[in-house]
């Protein structure tokens, strides 16, 4: 009986000490530093809008814990897909508009100082030359 409980005890001694030496070597279990809150590791043009192309070509990092990548990448292909469907309609409007967009009349109350109906009661009394 004295030798099972001295197997036990031991056994309980190796593995703390195991234990103990790994965590030491290994440290808390922080593969990575925490991530700066200002800065995203996905980098993003923000200079011009952002386009399908740059959409696909985002490296995200893989994680032990995480998202699927198969569904990330799905989801990826479907935001493309929309950013170059609205270029395409906003490409589309465009070339509808006019190229010079006719000028707003004024609001009422307000008249052009440079036209006709912009006189005054007096120069409707003086003669025109």
């Amino acid at each position: 009986m004295l030798s099972f409980v001295a197997f036990v005890v031991g056994v309980l001694v190796v593995g703390a000490l195991l234990f103990l030496g790994a965590s030491l070597l290994l440290g808390r279990g922080e593969t990575q530093p925490p991530a700066e809150p200002d800065r995203s590791p996905v980098a993003l043009p923000g200079d011009r809008p952002v386009t399908a192309d740059d959409v696909r070509a985002l490296q995200l990092s893989v994680a032990a814990r995480g998202y699927r990548m198969t569904e990330v990448d799905w989801l990826i292909d479907q935001f493309a897909l929309v950013l170059e469907e609205r270029d395409a309609e906003i490409s589309a409007l465009r070339a509808q508009l006019p190229a010079h967009p006719a000028p707003r009349p004024a609001p009422k109350g307000e008249q052009d100082p440079g036209s006709d109906d912009a006189r005054t009661p007096d120069d409707e009394e003086s003669p025109r030359a």
